[in-house]
C-alpha cells in the first residue's frame, strides 16, 4: 500500500516477475515500500507501457480553478467523465455544451484531452433533455445525486421512483448511462453504513425495475459494492473505483490528528473494505474500472472548522493505482483497469495512444496555487515509486 500520513503500510517484500501481458514491462527491478523513497533503493529500471487510460469520474470546477487543475488531468488522461455539480449546476444539454467549451479552452496548447459531459439529474428533469442530450454527442451519462449526499448536491433527487421515473425510462431507450453517488441521506443512518443501505433500498430495487437501464456506482466503497456490482448482469452494471479508497482507510482520516485532506465522500471505510476493492480492481473483472473522483478544494475550504469532502488526486492517481497493483502482484491487469474496461462499457473505443509508467521516485509538490489561494494534493510533499509521462 502507498505510504501516506496515516495510512495502513504493509510489510516489505520483494516481488520480480519475467512476463507481463498485455502490459509491455521492462527491466525488473526490486520493489521497496517506504515513506520516504531513495533512487538508491531500485538498482534497475522498471517501465511500463500502457494504452492511455481516461477517467471515468472527475471534478474540473470552473473559473480559475478549472484553469489551475484541468493541465493535471489532461497530462494523464485521454478523456474524462467530467462530473455536473457546479453552481449552478449542469442541468441542461445547452449548458454542458458551454461548460465543455469552457473546458477546452482551459486546456494546454496541443492537448487533444476529450471532456465527457454528464447532465446533473432532479426532479424535475424531463425525457425530452435526455433525447437532447443523446442527440448532443457530448452528453455520455445522467448523474444521480441524492440530495445532500456531497458536495454541491442540494439541488439532487429526492423522489427517484416517483418524479424521476419517466426520466429513466427515456435513459434506457437512448442507453444513457446513470452515474450514481450510491448514499442515503437518512441522518438516522450511521454514515459508514449509507453505501450498504443505499443499494438495499436504492440501487437493487432501481435494476430490478429497469434490467436494461446502464448503471455506474462511482467511487465503490465497501465489500457490499462489490459484492452487489459482481452480482449483476456484466456490461449493464459497473463501478468506478478511487486511489484513495484503495489506499486508505478510515484510521487515515485521524491517526496524528484530524487529517482534513484525506475526507472525502463516501467516507474511507474499515481496513476489510480496503482490502475488498484491491481484490477486486486486481481480480481482471471487466466491471470495475479507473474514476479517481478527483475533487480540488481550497485550502482554506479544507483546513477550516467545518472542511469540504474531496480528496485532489489527479496529479498522482496514476501513481498510487500502479502501486496497488504492483503490490498485488498484479501489473498484468493495470492496463484493462485503467484503459480498456471503462470505454468497453460506454461503448466507445480504446484510446489509441500510449503511455510510460516509470519506476522513478518522485516528490508530489505540496500545493498548487491559483488566483485565489493554493490547492493540496493528496500526498504532497511525498516520495511516489511510479511516474506517468506521454509516449
Amino acid at each position: 500500500m502507498l505510504a501516506s500520513k496515516g495510512a495502513v503500510v504493509s510489510d516489505s517484500r520483494v516481488m520480480m516477475r519475467t512476463l507481463f501481458s498485455p502490459c509491455n514491462i521492462s527491466h525488473i527491478s526490486v520493489i521497496s515500500f517506504g515513506r520516504k523513497s531513495s533512487s538508491k533503493a531500485f538498482s534497475a529500471k522498471m517501465e511500463l507501457s500502457i494504452t492511455r487510460p481516461d477517467d471515468w469520474h472527475l471534478h474540473l470546477r470552473d473559473g480559475d480553478v478549472l484553469k489551475t487543475v484541468v493541465s493535471h488531468s489532461a497530462h494523464h488522461f485521454g478523456r474524462a467523465i467530467v462530473m455536473p455539480n457546479l453552481k449552478p449546476p449542469i442541468t441542461t444539454t445547452a449548458a454542458a455544451v458551454a461548460y465543455r467549451e469552457a473546458i477546452l479552452k482551459s486546456l494546454p496548447a496541443n492537448s487533444d484531452f476529450s471532456p465527457l459531459m454528464t447532465l446533473y439529474l432532479t426532479d424535475t428533469t424531463s425525457p425530452l433533455e435526455i433525447k437532447l442530450a443523446r442527440e448532443s454527442q457530448v452528453v455520455f451519462g445522467v448523474k444521480l445525486y441524492p440530495a445532500g449526499a456531497t458536495t454541491n448536491s442540494q439541488d439532487g433527487v429526492t423522489d427517484l421512483f416517483g418524479k424521476c421515473l419517466p426520466v429513466l425510462q427515456e435513459m434506457v431507450e437512448h442507453n444513457m448511462p446513470l452515474l450514481v453517488h450510491g448514499e442515503v441521506t437518512n441522518p438516522e443512518v450511521d454514515i459508514f453504513d449509507r453505501e450498504k443501505v443505499f443499494i438495499e433500498m436504492v440501487l437493487s430495487p432501481l435494476v430490478q425495475k429497469f434490467p436494461r437501464l446502464k448503471v455506474v456506482m462511482e467511487h465503490v466503497t465497501t465489500m457490499d459494492a462489490v459484492k452487489f456490482v459482481e452480482s449483476c448482469t456484466e456490461g449493464n452494471v459497473a463501478a468506478t473505483v478511487t486511489p484513495q479508497h484503495l489506499v486508505l482507510n478510515r484510521n487515515s482520516l485521524f491517526q496524528g490528528g484530524l487529517q482534513p485532506h484525506n475526507y472525502c465522500l463516501p467516507v474511507l471505510k474499515r481496513e476489510i473494505h480496503r482490502q475488498a476493492l484491491v481484490s477486486a480492481v486486481t481480480s481482471g473483472s471487466k466491471r470495475f474500472f479507473l474514476g479517481t473522483d478527483s475533487a480540488p478544494h481550497d485550502r482554506r475550504k479544507k483546513e477550516c472548522s467545518c472542511g469540504c469532502a474531496g480528496i485532489y488526486n489527479a496529479p498522482v492517481a496514476l501513481s498510487a493505482y500502479a502501486k496497488v497493483f504492483e503490490q498485488a502482484n498484479a501489473l498484468d491487469k493495470l492496463e484493462a483497469f485503467t484503459s480498456f474496461n471503462g470505454p468497453d462499457f460506454y461503448g466507445l473505443p480504446r484510446n489509441n495512444s500510449k503511455i510510460k509508467l516509470s519506476k522513478t521516485p518522485w516528490k508530489v509538490p505540496e500545493s498548487f496555487s491559483y488566483a485565489s489561494g493554493d490547492i493540496v494534493p493528496m500526498f504532497a510533499g511525498e516520495m511516489l515509486d511510479w511516474l506517468p509521462s506521454p509516449l
